[in-house]
């Protein structure tokens, strides 16, 4: 192997016909570039960007199709609506600031703020930094599910639910507990540190002619905590490896925010998930951490978050113990998830693992 690889070496140095680049490829990057394009068509994506992550680094990245219909191809500089990978920064913000003992991971968002909407309700007393970082609020998802009314659904603490109402309940929190406006905390505790300099939760002059979401329903100028931050795929990938280095997190914290708040798996979804493998020899738990979704395989503990609007579907997943992970963005006119699934078996083809990703 080593007397085959010289000489293809030797080959493209002496030649100029064989890129650098085309040897070093790895074999998925290989069968990615053979079946995405077919993808794109089949699933009716317009384009996605991969960065996946070895030894704790962007190993490489990659782009197929076009950053929106017609062109330009996508590229490095593509700037994706992240949708729901939105909240994993914002609580990063949450777990630093907690870190640096600017706020208490426990203590009671009433002391600071309390959405008007559920003033006269005193579940609001129960709201903590954790419980909203960890979808325990009784919040619904967005308050336009509920005509437009914030409510509690059942009482915090009780219940995992998902809800982008609580990721802007706690990014009030933060501003009204620092004093500080939400987007300077994040840029000076997140985007700052970790080097983001393509990333941003509101509209930016240098978002012009680089988003693969040009057009939303409304124009927008406020941020949201759980939705719509625009990122380039090696800017997330640089934000996903610096959590895997707990970078910014005192250890404690570090350690709360990949542990399963509450298991969502029961007796009978296990047997279902470990049809792939020995039931008896397949063990799988999940549910959400602080900010994370986390599932256990078998003792591996794997981080990943998807994001979903009608136009873009996103995904990042991490294994920490073995500091590899990939960030994948797609979008297009009403794109699926399907296009993840499959990049996904390209790049850590576990069935059991795939069958918990929703």
């Amino acid at each position: 192997m080593r007397m085959r690889t010289k000489s293809l070496l030797c080959l493209a140095l002496c030649s100029g016909v064989v890129s650098a680049a085309a040897q070093t490829k790895t074999p998925e990057q290989l069968r990615l570039d053979r079946k995405a394009p077919i993808w794109l068509k089949a699933f009716n994506v317009t384009g996605a960007a991969i960065a996946y992550i070895e030894d704790g680094r962007i190993a490489w990245t990659a782009f197929y199709g076009d950053q929106v219909p017609g062109g330009p191809p996508a590229n490095e500089k593509t700037l994706y609506s992240v949708a729901s990978l939105t909240k994993p920064i914002t609580a990063e913000l949450i777990l630093r600031l907690a870190s640096q003992g600017r706020l208490s991971m426990d203590e009671p968002i009433s002391n600071q703020w309390v959405d008007p909407d559920v003033k006269a309700n005193p579940w609001n007393e129960l709201l903590t930094a954790r419980l909203c970082l960890s979808h325990q609020t009784g919040f619904p998802n967005w308050r336009y599910l509920t005509q437009d009314k914030l409510i509690f659904q059942w009482q915090p603490g009780t219940r995992t639910g998902y809800s982008g109402e609580g990721y802007d309940y706690v990014a009030r929190f933060a501003e009204k507990k620092t004093g500080e406006p939400f987007l300077d905390l994040v840029q000076r505790y997140v985007f700052d540190p970790i080097g983001m300099k393509d990333t941003s939760y509101t509209p930016q002059p240098w978002w012009a002619g680089r988003q693969a979401k040009p057009v939303e329903a409304q124009p927008r100028t406020n941020w949201s905590a759980a939705d719509l931050l625009r990122a380039t795929v090696s800017d997330y990938a640089k934000f996903v490896i610096s959590v895997m280095r707990d970078n910014g997190l005192e250890k404690g914290i570090a350690d709360q925010r990949l542990t399963i708040t509450r298991n969502l798996v029961t007796p009978e979804k296990e047997e279902v998930l470990c049809e792939a493998e020995h039931p008896e020899q397949c063990h799988v738990s999940e549910g959400f951490g602080l900010g994370w979704y986390v599932v256990n395989l078998n003792g591996e503990i794997i981080a990943d978050h998807t994001g979903a609007d009608s136009d873009v579907k996103t995904f990042v997943f991490f294994i920490p113990r073995q500091r590899r992970g990939a960030v994948i963005f797609t979008d297009g006119p009403d794109v699926g998830h399907e296009m993840i699934d499959k990049v996904l078996g390209v790049l850590y083809p576990d069935p059991v693992y795939a069958a918990t990703v929703w």
